[in-house]
């Protein structure tokens, strides 16, 4: 059998607002989900007029709460801009409210501009830390986390797939 999948920006159409994005989304999900479709993914883009998922981990919860067996997840999460514990505490809820229905996609790409990207990480590296940082993502998803200094919670043991 085919998997079908849809990446969905939460595009806000001319003389529209996000609320009528965020809607148009739940509205294109329950549509995809009644055509069959395996996976819902929704990407994570900041600082765009034009967009309203910014805020994706909540946009996912929101799509996750209005379907029912879709698969729904990040297409992706830009790792660098986020500390990694915090992606694990996001997903790890989401995959605790919704068993065996949320991916996370994950990125590296800077982001749309330098003002953005440094809003967004606050101190600026050159360094690439990203193997590392989903290393360590990895490790608060596994079963092995509980025996870590820091634990995601909920995230331990919900294996996310990545």
């Amino acid at each position: 059998m085919k998997h079908f999948s849809l990446l969905d920006l939460s595009p806000i159409l001319e003389g529209k607002n996000p609320a009528d994005a965020l809607k148009n989304t739940v509205e294109l999900a329950q549509a995809a989900e009644g055509f069959g479709y395996h996976l819902y993914w929704l990407a994570e883009h900041h600082n765009m007029p034009g967009i309203a998922s910014a805020a994706t981990s909540i946009v996912i919860s929101n799509v996750a709460a209005a379907t029912k067996h879709m698969r729904i997840g990040a297409g992706g999460i830009m790792l660098p801009d986020h500390a990694p514990l915090v992606i694990a505490e996001q997903f790890g809820t989401l995959a605790t409210l919704y068993p065996n229905r949320i991916d996370l996609g994950l990125g590296r790409a800077p982001g749309s501009d330098i003002a953005t990207a440094q809003a967004l990480r606050r101190h600026m590296r050159s360094d690439d830390n990203f193997p590392d940082d989903v290393t360590e993502l990895l490790g608060y998803f596994s079963d092995a986390g509980d025996c870590r200094r820091v634990q995601a919670i909920p995230g331990t043991g919900t294996n996310v797939p990545i």
